[in-house]
């Protein structure tokens, strides 16, 4: 599948919705850009967490009450 983006006069490009919803970007989120010689890849850089979907096990299986459990869970251990 092909994609294509504008670049604009500031050198701003919009990311297509199908690589939006394949990377799971919403506004604010970061993406980490590299080059090798295969060609140019994007990946999200601040969704590390999401690798680890479905590690906490209390029956939850939606990504986002997941997510939420986690970061409280890392708030509890910072805020002692």
């Amino acid at each position: 599948m092909k994609l294509r983006s504008k670049i604009t006069s500031k050198y701003q490009i919009t990311i297509p919705k199908e690589i939006r919803d394949s990377l799971k970007l919403s506004m604010e989120d970061v993406i980490e850009w590299s080059i090798d010689e295969h060609g140019i890849h994007i990946e999200s850089a601040n969704k590390p967490f999401l690798k680890y979907q479905g590690f906490l096990n209390e029956g939850s299986t939606d990504i986002k009450l997941d997510i939420k459990k986690a970061w409280e869970e890392r708030a509890k251990r910072y805020s002692k």
